[in-house]
């Protein structure tokens, strides 16, 4: 069976430099951060990095009236909004989505970090289910995201919860690609969603992998592939896209931004927390394969770049390796920090405007590479460029990798 063409007809990214994609994309250009020190967080004792990135002045709970929000927390209400976005885009309308030929494919970290709580500490603290509410467990639970965009926008087809950490946004990229290529489906909402909760910190201070020697300096932080970087820093928000068949978005006259053409995911099989160049080479490969492109024709990698010491060299290696040391790279993490569970649709969605815009988004913070990084083009500031193939790569603890290839429609 030959693989069906995949389109993106619609964007979403609610970020912490910006509510939509048009206000996070100035911020962007402007190269302006969203990352603050977090005072929230005084009351966790011994926790070394202090800063984080949030989504400030969207009252969601303003935005969607009680009776749609009392199943989503945060990180469903926060995925619910980009959803919107992107839905309101294509231009599909009700009958579209309401149909069993349209799915969702959405992931987080977990469910909400906040709700949990809530749950948990009368229960845990006072062995006591006072004050519960019934729609809790709705609120917290791991597929939180998917299953209330999809009652939200009434989809009938497939669901699909992909919570892989950071890979969870790419990878329900990815699941929604391969249904609609393979003929499942003709039209997923597709992204990932994380909301800020100090538990989040503590995971990354506890492996040592959060920046701290910028606590009082917080615009310099992260530094992803800079030889003065000390860490990642977390933040909050959500992407998403809307993807269709090529045949089915033809058919109703959309506007087709461009096309997903090839992703890949793999795993190292190696180590839990440490990254490897061979895997995350490996998948870049796969996914270029995928699309029918070579090397020479990727004229922009997205790269993970978090901000770690490992990471960012074995992800340069790997790009190098696989690419060449001319590859034209930035990390965008720099601006928000880590998403986590949101970083690949949120990144993936400003791919897209870079490419509709003509630029490329510079490396924040990048002042001096650490030599021990492949010498690759690093963006280091904006650049006027019109990239008809980019390369968007995500990594994940268990080793998960993912690369997708974003082009213009031929």
């Amino acid at each position: 069976m030959s693989k069906r063409r995949v389109v993106v007809t619609g964007i979403g990214a609610t970020t912490p430099i910006g509510h939509d994609v048009p206000s996070s994309m100035a911020a962007l250009r402007e190269g302006r951060g969203g990352i603050r020190r977090m005072p929230e967080w005084d009351i966790i004792t011994d926790l070394h990095g202090r800063l984080g990135a949030t989504v400030e002045g969207l009252d969601l709970k303003a935005v969607y009236p009680r009776k749609q929000r009392r199943t989503m927390g945060k990180v469903a209400l926060l995925a619910v909004h980009a959803a919107e976005q992107a839905v309101a885009q294509s231009g599909l309308g009700e009958a579209a989505l309401a149909h069993e030929r349209a799915g969702v494919a959405f992931g987080s970290t977990s469910g909400s970090g906040s709700e949990q709580e809530a749950f948990s500490t009368p229960i845990v603290l006072e062995h006591s289910m006072r004050g519960l509410e019934s729609n809790a467990y709705f609120r917290l639970m791991t597929h939180t995201c998917a299953v209330n965009v999809a009652q939200f926008f009434k989809v009938q087809g497939r669901i699909a919860s992909t919570c892989t950490a950071c890979t969870s946004a790419s990878q329900g990229i990815g699941t929604g690609y391969e249904l609609i290529a393979h003929g499942i489906q003709d039209v997923m909402i597709c992204g990932g969603a994380e909301e800020m909760h100090y538990m989040n910190a503590v995971t990354f201070d506890l492996l040592m992998a959060t920046s701290h020697k910028y606590n009082d300096q917080p615009d310099l932080a992260p530094r992803p592939f800079d030889a003065a970087r000390d860490g990642l820093v977390v933040g909050e928000g959500a992407g998403a896209l809307v993807l269709e068949s090529y045949e089915h978005a033809k058919a109703r006259g959309a506007e087709i931004l461009c096309e997903l053409r090839g992703y890949a995911s793999n795993c190292d099989g190696a180590h839990l927390t440490s990254p490897r160049k061979e895997g995350m080479k490996r998948v870049m490969e796969l996914a270029m394969a995928d699309a029918g492109v070579g090397p020479d024709e990727v004229d922009y990698v997205c790269a993970h770049g978090t901000g770690t010491e490992i990471g960012d060299i074995a992800e340069s290696l790997a790009t190098a390796e696989v690419m060449g040391t001319s590859a034209t790279i930035s990390s965008l993490k720099g601006y928000v920090g880590h998403t986590l569970g949101a970083c690949g649709a949120i990144e993936a969605a400003w791919c897209v405007e870079m490419m509709r815009g003509g630029f490329l988004v510079p490396n924040r913070n990048l002042v001096e590479v650490d030599p021990r990084c492949a010498p690759l083009d690093f963006v280091r500031e904006l650049r006027e460029a019109r990239p008809r193939v980019v390369m968007n790569n995500n990594f994940a603890f268990g080793g998960i990798n993912t690369s997708m290839i974003l082009s213009a429609l031929a």
